[in-house]
């Protein structure tokens, strides 16, 4: 077998759990995790980490910036933000007006693009009392949750068709961003309501949804993870200061950047940092 990355385009429907749990059974292989979860109605990329040494290195890659195209539909608000919420007209006030392109296009430059601030969806995976507010929130619907605003960047907001009430977002975007609240958000800036219809993810990281495979799941697909770890700082160890990195010793050395990958014999063997002034493996494959 080999260790590293399977680049997955999920469709709509399945968990991110179910896709995983097709991953094990395809390659044979338990240990097989994955970075950001996909709702089941949204469809894109899934990064899979394939192999007990890749599972080691997903901390390296949890904070990933992502890119989607959203779908939002205006005049309704959902429950949950999305499709699979309760879905009701938005009452119009006299006077509304429909929001022409260019005012569109302002209020996502100067409202939802950059450094902003942003509170999670009550259906969410955010813990409360040591709880996900999703569960909360099945038990009692009517529960009301103070959830803590989070602040997230922006980086990419791009208008790709509008004809109200359907538009369609290019969205790039931190770790931890709610697309879901960005739609509602927005619905609630514009006076007439607004929920994600469709959702699908085109980018994590430098990884692109052009390099997935969806049905195709097979050993020759998944990335190596020497390849994946190629990029990151690299301290290569002799023969000697393996052994002593895979028995817990330190070594002499200075790391100056974070993380760092040990290598040795061609291969990725190891996270490293610094302790007590030396090298210290903190994850060894």
């Amino acid at each position: 077998m080999r260790h590293g990355i399977l680049l997955i385009d999920k469709p709509e429907g399945p968990t991110s759990h179910d896709i995983v749990q097709m991953a094990r059974k395809a390659l044979g292989e338990r240990a097989i995790g994955h970075i950001g979860t996909l709702d089941p109605a949204a469809s894109g990329l899934l990064v899979l980490f394939v192999g007990k040494k890749a599972l080691k290195t997903i901390e390296l890659f949890k904070s990933l910036n992502k890119e989607y195209e959203a779908r939002i539909a205006f005049g309704k608000i959902s429950s949950t933000y999305d499709r699979d919420g309760h879905i009701e007209d938005f009452p119009q006030k006299k006077g509304w007006k429909i929001p022409a392109d260019i005012e569109l296009i302002k209020i996502l430059n100067d409202k939802f693009t950059g450094l902003i601030r942003q509170v999670p969806p009550s259906h969410s995976a955010v813990h409360v009392l040591g709880k996900r507010a999703y569960e909360i929130m099945r038990k009692n619907p009517d529960a009301i949750l103070d959830l803590n605003e989070r602040e997230i960047r922006i980086s990419k907001m791009q208008l790709v068709s509008y004809e109200y009430p359907h538009c369609m977002l290019k969205i790039g975007c931190s770790s931890g961003t709610y697309i879901r609240s960005i739609a509602n958000d927005l619905g609630e800036v514009l006076k007439c309501g607004g929920y994600l219809e469709g959702l699908r993810r085109t980018r994590v990281g430098n990884w692109n949804i052009k390099d997935a495979t969806d049905e195709n799941i097979v050993w020759p697909n998944v990335i190596p993870l020497k390849e994946v770890l190629s990029g990151f700082p690299k301290i290569e160890l002799n023969d000697e200061q393996f052994e002593d990195i895979k028995h817990g010793r330190l070594i002499d050395g200075k790391i100056t950047e974070y993380p760092c990958i040990g290598w040795h014999g061609g291969l990725p063997v190891g996270i490293l940092k610094m302790k007590e002034g030396k090298v210290h493996g903190r994850k060894v494959f």
